[in-house]
């Protein structure tokens, strides 16, 4: 009989520890938001086994509409070398982990241990091996669903950080794009400035040989000098926003600034983008940014705290287990004869507890209206970025065009004028002043245009990738 008991409660200690994972398994394959966890655990792997959700997340055919392969590489070494991008992507995986150990509570906790030992009593010149081989389970009944909660509360926060993710990889991607046009920019800017410093260091030889003659004032000289040395010194600030530039690109892609030197990129004369903007976008397309995605995932995910801190005012139920065995024979050690093994169950409330569930209660409350404060407010500056992204196109790309107006007139003027200085009716001196003018509207248009890419940029930037 006392055999049947032990067996008996033995079966019982092997239920607690089974039924509970057993009716979880039939959960996963009925429910549907088990079913949602599980495809976060397979897109997770997936992630790792991949990196194309990488490039879906800065949407990189779009980059393509530049028509530049050098641009294009430096996108792709960006994603596969950038630091933050790659700490974007372990945060994540942190709070994946961070899911499977809340879930961890769900299920059934158990220890086992062995514990040899001999003893010599006192008085006695005998001793004997005793061995032992304890083991406790514990399963909190989640009847009220308080761990599902919390667990649902970890995969909203883990949902947010894939959105933290993907706002990186497009903004990285945005600064490697506007660094990039900025150093090609830069390229074009020297060129003409070189010019027009040698211009100016011509007018200076010219004015100082007149002055010599007494046909120029030393008043005009010295200003000729003046203009001569602010066109160096611009060209050495160029010179010196380029290096800088180009170090930033090369951390950028991952590469040391050592060699940015080594960087290579298009002709300024040769960009050219093919894309398609818009002249007007739906307010809806502000539901594909990041920050959107994000701000809604953590006012779900503050409802569902909300929710778990109502629950902490109920009951705790609790299913606990033990088997003991004990033996002075190793071989014996697992019979039922030396086998104790108990099954118990409890509940447990609070009574008091000083204030700390209602203050957990109400701080969960606000920080809900907080979260969802946050949300309303990235609503508007997602459509403000938007409008504003709108407004910097249509605007730099009219004066882009009166700028390319201007520059054509420029070189009309300077045709005018070469043709005077062949029939010697100007001098040297002014042609070269008046090409000046047209060095000068050139830097505009250059500045205009790329002005007019970064501003495609931000509103690539804006929409959340997809135009």
């Amino acid at each position: 009989m006392k055999k049947k008991i032990t067996t008996l409660l033995l079966a019982c200690f092997m239920i607690a520890n089974v039924c509970p994972v057993s009716c979880f398994a039939i959960s996963d394959k009925t429910s549907s938001k088990q079913s949602k966890k599980v495809s976060i655990t397979k897109s997770h792997k997936q992630r790792a086994k991949s990196d194309a959700f990488k490039y879906e997340y800065i949407n990189y055919d779009w980059w393509k509409n530049f028509n530049d392969d050098l641009l294009s590489g430096y996108i792709d070494s960006a994603i596969k070398n950038n630091y933050d991008l790659k700490m974007a992507t372990i945060a994540v995986d942190e709070y994946y982990q961070a899911v499977k150990i809340q879930f961890a509570d769900e299920l059934p906790q158990a220890t086992v241990g062995f514990s040899p030992a001999f003893t010599k009593m006192p008085n006695s010149s005998s001793s004997d091996w005793t061995f032992a081989t304890p083991a406790f389970a514990n399963y909190e009944l989640d009847l009220f669903l308080k761990n599902r909660d919390k667990t649902k509360s970890s995969k909203k926060q883990y949902e947010a950080s894939l959105q933290d993710e993907r706002a990186v990889y497009i903004s990285i991607a945005s600064t490697v794009g506007t660094t990039y046009f900025n150093i090609v920019k830069l390229d074009k800017m020297i060129a003409l400035q070189e010019q027009i410093v040698q211009d100016r260091k011509d007018i200076y030889n010219l004015m100082l040989a007149r002055n010599k003659e007494g046909l120029t004032s030393t008043s005009d000289t010295v200003k000729a000098n003046k203009s001569y040395i602010a066109g160096t010194t611009e060209l050495t600030e160029y010179k010196k926003q380029r290096t800088k530039l180009l170090n930033q690109l090369a951390v950028l892609i991952g590469e040391t600034p050592e060699k940015s030197d080594e960087l290579s990129r298009i002709n300024f004369d040769e960009i050219n983008f093919s894309g398609n903007i818009p002249s007007e976008i739906s307010s809806e397309v502000i539901s594909q940014r990041p920050d959107y995605l994000k701000a809604e995932k953590l006012v779900e995910k503050a409802g569902i705290d909300v929710r778990v801190a109502k629950k902490e005012f109920l009951p705790t139920i609790n299913i606990t287990g033990i088997a003991f065995m004990f033996a002075k024979d190793f071989g014996s050690i697992w019979t039922t004869k030396n086998a104790l093994a108990a099954l118990a169950g409890g509940a447990m409330l609070p009574i008091f507890t000083g204030g700390k569930r209602v203050a957990n209660l109400r701080l969960k409350k606000d920080t809900y209206e907080r979260v969802l404060n946050n949300y309303y407010k990235t609503n508007l500056t997602a459509i403000q970025e938007v409008n504003d992204a709108l407004v910097s196109i249509k605007l730099d790309t009219e004066k882009f065009t009166n700028t390319e107006k201007q520059a054509q007139l420029e070189r009309e003027d300077f045709g005018y004028s070469t043709n005077k200085f062949d029939e010697g009716i100007i001098s040297k001196l002014d042609l070269i002043q008046v090409r000046e003018n047209v060095l000068f509207t050139d830097k505009q248009v250059v500045n205009d245009k790329i002005d007019c890419l970064v501003d495609y940029i931000g509103l690539y930037k804006a929409v959340g990738t997809r135009l």
